[in-house]
């Protein structure tokens, strides 16, 4: 195989597919990519076993083949190359392949590629496509709420699927660690009808979204009940999907809270950030105290001291006094577009539902906590 490329090319390519590589393997072949040279192009393959990445890139190729390389060592040896740079890559029947770049010479050792593994394809049923920008917002609103607690490894992702909304089907994405949640919905496309529900896995949809950052084209979504593909640009990125049961959220967002409070989103969250400065590094907490117009934010801790902040909002009704962890009321309101946020309350013991006053298709639940 031999083959002459940009360095910037091959850099953005090399930079896709090696994120998906773990630093420490147990396995030699999954700490390489897969270079596979054809006719003026290259594939670019790097996989951990449950995630699986290809990135097509063109090339002038001199000799079609494959060969595998040390991912980050080869990424990190590009990347220190000079701008502009044309990089020469050659390798032998030794397993050793030759990299030369002006006056720079490497020699990597190679794996065989027939060690390398390759995540069949399989029945893929389910396909349909949605736009770069709301595979974005699904996952931006979304991904904060995502658990990180291992042995709840079904709360380890997106739960991605069909639903309904006032007899309207939508496409909603669900993200729940115990203590928050989020529930942020989009248009069905016509072909996902019938989709199974699918836990995409926290690494995936963090490396999804860094590849899709810049897409502005729509993104080929093709799906089974063990693996989900995305396809967009020159890369497709399949995955294993979470293997259990999404508890069923719907249970968990109250429909009896008959308080409401409107408050201006970013005067809401600096005061947030300023009162929480107080409480305590563990507890986080902060406490809100409603009343007619007013709504009063105070923390204290023994260190510390205390903080209070007095906001003018919308409320009117009965006096509340609740209790919450301010990292995750940050959490929601940063989610929030619109100038305004919606609190619907019950009392300081059950959970409060957050959304945006002008767009439904987003809501959040957040858990209170004991002040």
């Amino acid at each position: 195989m031999k083959f002459t490329i940009e360095r910037a090319a091959l850099l953005k390519s090399l930079g896709h597919v090696q994120s998906v590589v773990e630093r420490r393997n147990t396995i030699p072949i999954l700490s390489n990519v897969r270079i596979e040279a054809g006719e003026g192009y290259l594939n670019l393959n790097a996989t951990d076993m449950d995630l699986d990445i290809i990135d097509q890139v063109a090339a002038d190729v001199g000799q079609p083949g494959a060969t595998t390389a040390p991912a980050h060592t080869l990424y990190e040896i590009v990347r220190k190359l000079p701008e502009g740079s044309q990089v020469e890559l050659d390798s032998d029947d030794e397993g050793q392949l030759a990299l030369k770049s002006g006056r720079s010479r490497f020699t990597l050792t190679c794996l065989p590629t027939d060690d390398f593994p390759v995540m069949s394809g399989g029945e893929m049923p389910h396909t349909f496509s949605l736009p770069a920008a709301e595979i974005r917002g699904l996952i931006d609103r979304t991904r904060f709420a995502i658990s990180t607690e291992e042995t709840r490894y079904y709360l380890n992702g997106i739960y991605l699927h069909a639903a309904e909304r006032d007899g309207t089907p939508v496409l909603r994405a669900v993200a729940t660690d115990g203590h928050r949640l989020a529930s942020v919905e989009g248009p069905l496309p016509t072909s996902a009808v019938g989709m199974p529900g699918v836990i995409v896995p926290r690494k995936t949809v963090g490396e999804l979204r860094k590849l899709i950052d810049e897409t502005v084209d729509d993104v080929a979504v093709e799906l089974s009940e063990t693996k989900i593909r995305f396809t967009f640009d020159s890369v497709t990125l399949t995955s294993k999907l979470i293997d259990g049961t999404f508890p069923d959220y719907e249970r968990v967002i109250p429909t009896g809270n008959d308080k409401e409070m409107v408050v201006n989103c970013k005067t809401f969250a600096e005061a947030v950030d300023r009162v929480s400065a107080i409480s305590s590094e563990k507890s986080r907490a902060i406490k809100l105290a409603l009343t007619n117009g007013t709504l009063v934010l105070s923390a204290s801790s023994p260190e510390s001291g205390t903080a209070t902040e007095e906001l003018e909002v919308a409320f009117q009704g009965e006096a509340v006094e609740i209790g919450f962890n301010s990292k995750y009321l940050l959490d929601i309101t940063h989610q929030i577009e619109g100038d305004s946020a919606r609190f619907t309350l019950a009392d300081a013991a059950s959970p409060t539902i957050l959304s945006e006053t002008d767009d439904a298709s987003a809501l959040y639940v957040l858990m209170p906590m004991r002040v």
